[in-house]
């Protein structure tokens, strides 16, 4: 098959987020190719802005590292933020040979050509025109939240597979797409036809950028933007995006076969976190977040937080289907996995004690490994403010009085609030109530026989009179218990393992 001759786009202006301010134009410092001094332009400060895109600069290391990769990128923004703007300005920075199809206009025949047979009738062709997509480098998919589901589930392969009628595109290297948000729109309206993707679409983009809107871009980049002097010029930065880029590339392929435990182990905990969070990440989101990250590892010398942050909140595809993730939960999320991941010693150890998710793993964290009382203390204090009521009764009560015999490295606050929380535990003694309704007599609390069935089920009589204690305190003081029996198995274990160490 021919390969199409794609003359290069020539574009206007418009705005954009966490960066986007879309004027093209020269750099605004007309600085030359073998320029190196550290101003806007250059590696500590806003590569984009050497393509006339302003705004972009606190998202910047998720965009490149997109570039590196060469995995899906995904803009979601507001009309006339630059979406557009600055991914074909990328293509002309590196040179690409590019595509730009409207999803919600376009036909598959537009896409791949108007198919023939061949001269013999044994297989099919297609008549190519400039815009088909065979020999393409980069696809940009515009609005393909208004794409119709039949040319949705063909682009999938393209944006998943690189391919398009099962026919590998040998060529293509970057897939992009843009939409405008799902649901919400201008002045609080609606996208009327901007649907949220559908879920498995939106998990094969590696990086997912909310784009900003004007109110987020500073006075001196909205001036850049206002500004008609860049009307239609091309994107030229004297090739050092593309040449950085390929540096990157070649770097990032390097050291993919062993990819450093750290980042592996970032992905891994922080896609557990999350879920646990009620934030769902799949498998191949762990495996797209670490590539993302080792690839802003090449482009920032090494591992640094801010970055990791930034890919990690570029990374949630959950925003393409029109939600929100929760700022704090992914804050919280990135925290965790970052000092466990990352950091060493004491701080180290108390990451673990927390990931750690059976009382029999904390207890042996707690026994075997913590550095001194101080750490035990934090570690004690913190589970119990954090774990649901239940959980944490449960944990007081079956260390409590390994700490009180200094069996366990917690200093005297810890086990201050080891008392307070298992004190009560001790001798369960109280007036069980519940309501009844005046059509029925003769019942019974509602939990009660789930939990009567849960200690009954046990033989050892040591064992049963303190599940007694935990579950019948639960009950007198309306603590609700999902699941009684793992809640006891997991408290037994403890308790098994404490009683086994100090026998020892």
């Amino acid at each position: 098959m021919s390969t199409p001759v794609t003359a290069k786009l020539r574009r206007g202006k418009g705005v954009g987020k966490s960066g986007v301010s879309k004027q093209g134009g020269p750099c605004p410092h007309e600085c030359g190719p073998t320029e190196t001094s550290p101003h806007e332009c250059g590696p500590t400060g806003d590569r984009f802005a050497g393509i006339g895109a302003y705004g972009f600069k606190k998202v910047q290391v998720a965009l490149l590292a997109a570039l590196v990769t060469e995995d899906p990128l995904l803009l979601i923004g507001r009309a006339g933020t630059g979406k557009t703007y600055l991914l074909n300005s990328i293509s002309e920075a590196l040179g690409l040979e590019h595509r730009h199809y409207n999803a919600s206009l376009i036909a598959f025949d537009d896409l791949v050509g108007f198919p023939y047979p061949d001269e013999a009738r044994e297989s099919i062709r297609f008549l190519q025109t400039p815009a088909t997509v065979w020999g393409a480098e980069s696809v940009l998919v515009d609005e393909i939240s208004r794409c119709k589901p039949e040319h949705q589930n063909r682009l999938f392969s393209l944006v998943h597979e690189r391919r398009v009628q099962g026919i590998a595109l040998e060529k293509l290297r970057y897939r992009w797409a843009a939409m405008n948000p799902a649901g919400a729109g201008q002045d609080g309206g609606e996208y009327l036809g901007s649907e949220p993707l559908d879920p498995a679409l939106a998990d094969r983009f590696a990086i997912v950028i909310e784009v900003g809107d004007w109110s987020d871009l500073s006075e001196a980049e909205q001036r850049l933007v206002a500004n008609p002097a860049g009307e239609g010029s091309l994107a030229r930065d004297g090739g050092r995006l593309r040449a950085d880029i390929a540096r990157w590339r070649g770097e990032f392929e390097a050291r993919l076969p062993q990819c450093p435990l750290q980042i592996v182990e970032y992905a891994r905990i922080v896609t557990t976190e999350l879920g646990g969070a009620g934030l769902r990440l799949s498998p191949r989101r762990a495996r797209l977040i670490a590539r993302s990250l080792l690839a802003a590892s090449v482009i920032g010398g090494g591992l640094h937080e801010a970055a990791f942050r930034t890919v990690l909140e570029c990374s949630l595809p959950q925003r393409a289907s029109g939600e929100c993730p929760p700022p704090a939960k992914v804050a919280a999320a990135h925290r965790l996995a970052w000092n466990a991941a990352l950091a060493t010693g004491k701080t180290r150890w108390l990451q673990d004690f927390h990931l750690a998710r059976r009382f029999a793993a904390k207890v042996r964290l707690l026994a075997e490994s913590c550095p001194d009382a101080d750490s035990g203390t934090l570690a004690v204090e913190q589970l119990l403010a954090n774990e649901p009521p239940e959980r944490a009764a449960a944990f007081a009560l079956a260390v409590y009085p390994a700490a009180l015999k200094g069996a366990l490295p917690v200093g005297a606050e810890g086990l201050g609030d080891l008392a307070r929380r298992a004190a009560p535990l001790l001798h369960v003694d109280g007036k069980l109530e519940w309501r009844e309704p005046l059509s029925q007599s003769g019942t019974s609390h509602p939990e009660l026989p789930r939990v009567a069935a849960a200690i009954a089920a046990l033989e050892c009589p040591a064992r049963r009179a303190r599940a007694r204690q935990l579950l019948f305190w639960a009950l007198l003081n309306k603590v609700p218990v999902r699941d009684p029996e793992a809640l006891e198995h997991e408290f037994h274990e403890a308790v098994e393992y404490l009683a086994g160490r100090a026998a020892a």
